[in-house]
């Protein structure tokens, strides 16, 4: 998070507006932490469309809808930090769900 926070400030200064929509860095950061649990699945499962999916849309969800922590870091935090924060977050509760999913046997 600390080289994506340093990317994403000087992107914004490069590009000389906060959070440009062509700065991505948090995007795939958040989606990687999304989908950080498959990686415990074997093999082809990892790969598995349903599982891949289920990742990237718990992660677009978080992400648009902004609930709770993910609204607060989006607030909280200015420059780099700012633009990675509340997509790291979005991935992490998506990860949740991917875990909980994988323990209910839902994506095996």
């Amino acid at each position: 998070m600390a080289i994506g926070s340093w990317a994403a400030g000087e992107a914004e200064r490069a590009l000389g507006r906060e959070d440009d929509g062509r700065i991505v860095i948090d995007e795939v950061a958040g989606q990687l932490l999304a989908l950080g649990p498959l990686l415990a699945l074997p093999g082809p499962a990892r790969t598995s469309f349903l599982a891949l999916v289920t990742g990237f849309v718990a992660f677009r969800l978080f992400d648009i809808a902004k609930p709770g922590p993910v609204r607060w870091a989006e607030r909280r935090f200015a420059g780099g930090l700012g633009v990675m924060a509340d997509d790291v977050i979005a991935g992490a509760l998506a990860a949740v769900v991917v875990a909980a999913l994988m323990a209910f046997g839902v994506l095996a």
